[in-house]
C-alpha cells in the first residue's frame, strides 16, 4: 500500500444502491481519490429491462454512483435522473439510457462506465465489480432458494427464515482487475452502507474482491445500516450483519464498524415499524467477539422523510476515523 499521510487518503468503497451513492456525495467533498466498486446483479426495474433487452449489465447502481460523483450543472443532474412517465419507456431513467448507449459504443461495460465518467467529469472513479452477466441467488435457512435480486425480498417476506448465504450465477465470476488494484492501493476501504445481501454481498462473492480486502493493510471499516430491511434483515442486530458478511465471504473483512448514534424521531420510527423495519440493535458484546471495534456517531438524517445516512456527516466521520485509526491494522492491535 502506497501511503502519503499529508494528503487525503486513497479510498475504495464497496457496495451499491442508494446507500453507496449517498455516501459518495459527501466523500467527494473531502477527497478526490475515490474508487467506487459497484454491484451489477440487479435484475429489476429499468435496469432489469435494459439487461434483458440489450444483454448488458444493469446500469442503475453504477449510474447512481456516477451521478453522485459528477461535477455538473443542475440541469444535467436533473436530466440524468429524469424518468419517462409514459409510453414504452415509462419508468426508465435517461441516465440508464445514456449509459446503455455508451455500452453499445464500447467493447466492455467498464469502458462504457469510464466514458460516462469522463463526460460528467466525476471526482474519482466508478467501477463495475465485474464485466460478466451475473444474477444473484439467495439460499435460505430452510433449504429453499430464490434466484434474481428482485425476487429475494418478496420470497422472504412474511416468513421467519433467514438468508443463509448468497452466490452469483455463474458462481465466483472474475472481479474487474482494476477493482482489485484499487483495493490493493487504498489507504481506507469502506464497505456499505447499503442492503446487506443485495448491495454489498454480491461484490464479495466475486473472485478477487473479498480476498483483496482481507489481505489489505488499509483502514477497513463497515458502515452499518441505520434500519433493518424488510425482506432481507428484519430482526438483525449489528453482530448479525457483521457475521453474515464474514461467513458469506469467508474472510475477516474489516476491523471497525461505524454505527449511527442519533435517535430516530418516534413518529418516523413508528412508520418504519409498520413497514417491517426498525433501528438496528447495537449488540456491543457480539460485535467485539467477532474481532471488530465499534464506533458510534450521529450520522443519520431524515430531511426527505426517509431515514438515510447524512452524506456530509458520514464523510466527516469517516475522515476523522481515518486520522485517528489509520495506524491500527487489527482491532485492539496497535502498530
Amino acid at each position: 500500500m502506497k501511503t502519503d499521510r499529508t494528503h487525503a487518503p486513497r479510498i475504495a468503497v464497496i457496495g451499491g444502491g442508494t446507500g453507496l451513492s449517498t455516501m459518495l456525495r459527501g466523500l467527494k467533498k473531502l477527497s478526490r481519490d475515490i474508487t467506487a466498486i459497484v454491484t451489477v446483479a440487479d435484475d429489476g426495474g429499468g435496469s432489469g429491462m435494459l439487461r434483458e433487452d440489450l444483454g448488458m449489465p444493469p446500469p442503475g447502481d453504477v449510474r447512481n454512483c456516477i451521478q453522485a460523483l459528477a461535477n455538473t450543472e443542475p440541469i444535467m443532474e436533473k436530466l440524468l435522473a429524469y424518468r419517462f412517465t409514459e409510453g414504452r419507456l415509462k419508468g426508465q431513467s435517461f441516465g440508464n439510457l445514456f449509459l446503455a448507449a455508451l455500452n453499445g459504443m464500447s467493447d466492455t461495460f467498464d469502458e462504457a462506465v469510464r466514458r460516462m465518467s469522463d463526460v460528467l467529469a466525476i471526482t474519482g472513479r466508478v467501477l463495475p465489480v465485474t464485466n460478466e452477466n451475473v444474477y444473484l441467488a439467495a439460499e435460505f435457512s430452510d433449504g429453499s432458494e430464490a434466484v434474481g435480486e428482485s425476487h429475494i425480498a418478496d420470497f422472504k417476506k412474511g416468513t421467519d427464515k433467514r438468508i443463509a448465504r448468497v452466490r452469483l450465477i455463474p458462481e465466483r465470476p472474475k472481479a474487474l482487475p482494476e477493482a482489485v488494484r484499487a483495493i490493493e492501493d487504498a489507504d481506507m476501504i469502506v464497505l456499505g452502507p447499503g442492503s446487506l445481501y443485495t448491495s454489498i454481498m454480491p461484490n464479495l462473492v466475486t473472485d478477487g474482491i473479498a480476498e483483496a480486502v482481507a489481505r489489505s493493510d488499509a483502514l477497513r471499516i463497515y458502515v452499518l445500516n441505520i434500519m433493518t430491511q424488510d425482506g432481507e434483515t428484519e430482526g438483525y442486530s449489528a453482530g448479525d450483519h457483521i457475521e453474515a458478511l464474514f461467513s458469506n465471504s469467508g474472510e475477516h473483512l474489516f476491523d471497525w464498524c461505524l454505527a449511527n448514534s442519533r435517535e430516530i424521531p418516534a413518529e418516523l420510527a413508528k412508520r418504519y415499524r409498520a413497514e417491517g423495519a426498525e433501528p438496528v440493535e447495537i449488540d456491543e458484546e457480539a460485535v467485539y467477539k467477532l474481532g471488530v471495534g465499534l464506533l458510534r456517531a450521529p450520522v443519520a438524517g431524515w430531511k426527505s422523510g426517509y431515514v438515510r445516512h447524512d452524506p456530509d456527516a458520514l464523510a466527516r466521520e469517516l475522515m476523522s476515523i481515518y486520522r485517528a485509526k489509520s495506524h491500527t491494522r487489527v482491532y485492539g492491535e496497535e502498530g
